[in-house]
């Protein structure tokens, strides 16, 4: 059986969770190793996911025990998104509210304008 390995980076902004993982990590770069198995008996070459391993603590504060986690790739991909969203969150403030306001055009009165505005609550 051909098994393949790829190594990549993952960064985090945020304080996260993974299922299998205990308590919070920290925000920083990780290392990520995927073991991909071929599938045999196809037309064509395939692989598909076998394991994915996420390797503590993170590459930008190496400190502590070295560990390698084996998590759902799912649960990755989870965490992610959940960090992107804090991270445009953060960058954007607290959400604002549009507020609208209509004044007769003087001479019209079936013409409403209608003004926008944005409002910070």
């Amino acid at each position: 059986m051909n098994v393949r390995t790829h190594e990549t980076m993952v960064t985090f902004e945020h304080p996260f969770r993974i299922s299998g993982t205990e308590g919070t990590l920290p925000p920083g770069t990780y290392r990520l190793v995927v073991d991909e198995e071929q599938i045999l008996g196809l037309s064509f070459i395939a692989y598909r996911r076998v394991a994915t391993m996420l390797h503590t603590p993170a590459v930008t504060a190496p400190q502590g025990r070295s560990e390698s986690l084996a998590i759902d790739a799912a649960d990755l991909e989870a965490a992610l998104l959940k960090d992107r969203q804090q991270s445009v969150e953060s960058r954007e403030g607290p959400p604002s509210v549009a507020v609208a306001s209509a004044t007769p055009i003087k001479g019209n009165p079936n013409v409403t304008p209608v003004s926008q505005h944005q409002s910070q609550l």
